[in-house]
């Protein structure tokens, strides 16, 4: 058997460069430029990415055990600690990996410190993309480092990717640069923007009205071969180019030139707010994000509302697992290779919950589908509890008979801390409560 890898992944490159992308302006560094532009300058795409940014933000972060035995637990807490003494809070944190969002990718360099005989997580310091200066690729298609030249001094400097996190979207053939979410906007973008200054110039022209600056009789402002004709010419058409309505207005002229406005009125073959919006609901597909139109036009359903939303929360979902798998993999795997857990069943993993919940609705009709009753479970009850923003009583825990009575079924119920006791069934049981 050869275990010699023999092909390569085809990917379109020179150097530390990366040709995928057809379109020049599309192609890194210069892609930074016009996604950005798009991202802050464009009310939709700012609009939609925020709806996203804010769905990922509303995710609660979890860590899961490896395993079920008392050393899978200590490597548990070990990783909750590392994320929640981080110098940048785990939120901000991933706040900043979602600008993939944006540009396809993003790279994090992994800072670690030691603390208390550990070493441990100090950040996952972003490494802009406006910054990057190529990659370092080897003969297998295999991303070996990406090289930055940032500010002040421009200094290039390269950060392998056994130091860092690669985040992206729309991965092919290993690409680093993967696929920005905004690829699909950029034609759609592109005219919008077009029509918006077009439209714009058209109605400051169409309120101030379409100047004529007309000489007296005699002057032959064409004679090119007359210097005084070329100077007034020139003078003429500064002058009708920069007519503008505002506090400044007035006009000096010599005598015998007449100047006035002439009429635009009439209306246009074209209603170019129809075709912008044509243009903004093309934005919106691209990136399954229709339901920030919906109702615009005065048209929609709560039906059609719930299956774009759900769309929407499969795509964002999906994106947030790639997070978390590229976390897993690449940084919690070099954590516990720098610590040793003896005993442990398996590495512990960070899990993302879900972004959508299930409506109370949704989970009522489940409910009483299925003939659950919550009353009398408390896990149950707290879990539907914790879904509708109510505090809850507790998490059963253990399940032992302490009476003797065959009949009895006490348990302990871990809540927040403050004794308690009630009943399960027709079980008496102690919890601890902590208010909430």
């Amino acid at each position: 058997m050869k275990y010699k890898e023999i092909g390569t992944t085809g990917l379109n490159r020179w150097g530390n460069y990366v040709y995928e992308e057809f379109l020049p302006q599309l192609r890194w560094p210069q892609a930074s430029k016009v996604y950005k532009e798009m991202a802050d300058n464009d009310a939709t795409i700012g609009g939609i990415l925020y709806m996203m940014e804010n769905l990922v933000r509303t995710v609660n972060w979890t860590v899961v055990p490896g395993g079920e035995t008392e050393a899978d637990q200590k490597a548990a807490n070990f990783l909750q600690e590392c994320m929640n003494n981080m110098s940048v809070s785990w939120v901000d944190t991933i706040n900043d990996i979602l600008s993939f969002f944006t540009y396809g990718w993003s790279f994090h360099e992994i800072v670690y410190e030691k603390r208390d005989g550990r070493i441990v997580w100090k950040k996952f310091a972003p490494r802009s993309q406006h910054t990057l200066f190529g990659w370092e690729i080897n003969d297998n298609g295999e991303i070996t480092a990406m090289l930055q030249q940032a500010p002040p001094n421009y200094k290039v400097v390269k950060i392998p990717t056994e130091k860092g996190l690669l985040f992206r979207a729309g991965v092919k053939n290993n690409s680093p640069e993967g696929k920005s979410l905004l690829r699909n906007a950029y034609r759609p973008w592109y005219f919008k923007k077009r029509i918006e200054e077009i439209e714009g110039i058209g109605i400051e022209r169409d309120l101030a009205g379409l100047p004529l600056l007309q000489p007296p009789e005699g002057i032959d402002l064409w004679d090119d071969g007359n210097p005084e004709a070329v100077k007034m010419r020139n003078y003429a058409v500064n002058l009708v180019k920069n007519v503008r309505r505002d506090s400044s207005e007035g006009l000096v002229i010599p005598f015998g030139w007449d100047f006035r406005l002439l009429s635009t009125g009439g209306s246009r073959q074209f209603d170019t707010n129809a075709i912008i919006n044509r243009y903004d609901q093309r934005i919106c597909i691209t990136m399954l994000a229709d339901i920030v139109m919906l109702g615009t036009d005065r048209n929609g359903s709560f039906a059609l509302a719930d299956i774009k939303k759900s769309i929407l929360s499969n795509s964002v979902q999906s994106l947030v697992k790639d997070i978390a798998n590229v976390i897993n993999e690449s940084a919690v795997k070099k954590l516990f290779k720098y610590n040793n857990f003896p005993g442990i069943t398996n590495i512990p993993t960070i899990v993302p919950a879900e972004v959508e919940s299930p409506s109370l609705k949704e989970i009522g009709d489940f409910v009483r589908a299925t003939g659950i009753s919550a009353m009398n479970d408390p896990v149950v009850m707290d879990y539907l509890k914790e879904i509708a923003g109510i505090p809850t009583t507790g998490v059963v825990e253990s399940n032992t008979n302490t009476s003797g009575d065959e009949n009895s079924n006490d348990v302990e119920v871990k809540t927040h801390g403050v004794p308690a006791k009630g009943k399960v069934g027709t079980a008496d049981y102690n919890a601890v409560y902590y208010g909430g």
